[in-house]
């Protein structure tokens, strides 16, 4: 399979997985104390960019769906890059959805204790409640090797010739 199919895959793989990643986090949010049901971090995110950009928080109407489009966005932009990822886990055994988790796991590292804190949208995780935490780690791990595992079996319906 060629580079560009592989990414486009990745991408249709991770774009895919979010649902069921946003499952996790919505039902996993309910069951939380009341004093964490505070919006899920999808919508603090756009609400923070909203801000960053000069624009205010537009009404529910108008920021519910700005807000999964981009969760989703970012779930198939990850998805896209698990291609290369996957090169580098070589080593890892199988199945696939085994180095989905991992790289899940590390998504959720990169963008709770990196990049999302680094450019000030959210504090660290490591500011965040454990429960709240551990929501986001589930999701992200659900996200990963469901990914993962669509990926895989177009890949390797791909090389079978289907």
């Amino acid at each position: 399979m060629n580079a560009p199919m592989r990414f486009a895959k990745g991408a249709a793989a991770g774009l895919i997985a979010t649902a069921p990643m946003t499952a996790v986090m919505l039902g996993w949010h309910r069951k939380l104390p009341w004093w964490q049901r505070d919006p899920l971090p999808p919508s603090k995110l756009t609400t923070r960019i909203l801000r960053a950009v000069v624009l205010k928080k537009l009404d529910d109407e108008a920021h519910e769906p700005l807000t999964w489009i981009s969760h989703f966005g970012y779930g198939a932009a990850s998805g896209a890059l698990f291609p290369l990822a996957e090169s580098l886990m070589r080593d890892l055994p199988p199945p696939i959805h085994a180095k989905g988790v991992v790289y899940g796991l590390l998504i959720w590292t990169g963008s709770y204790l990196g990049w999302i804190p680094a450019v000030g949208l959210l504090e660290p995780a490591t500011e965040h409640p454990k429960q709240r935490n551990m929501l986001m780690i589930a999701a992200h791990l659900v996200w990963g090797a469901t990914m993962a595992a669509l990926y895989g079996m177009w890949r390797d319906n791909e090389r079978k010739g289907g």
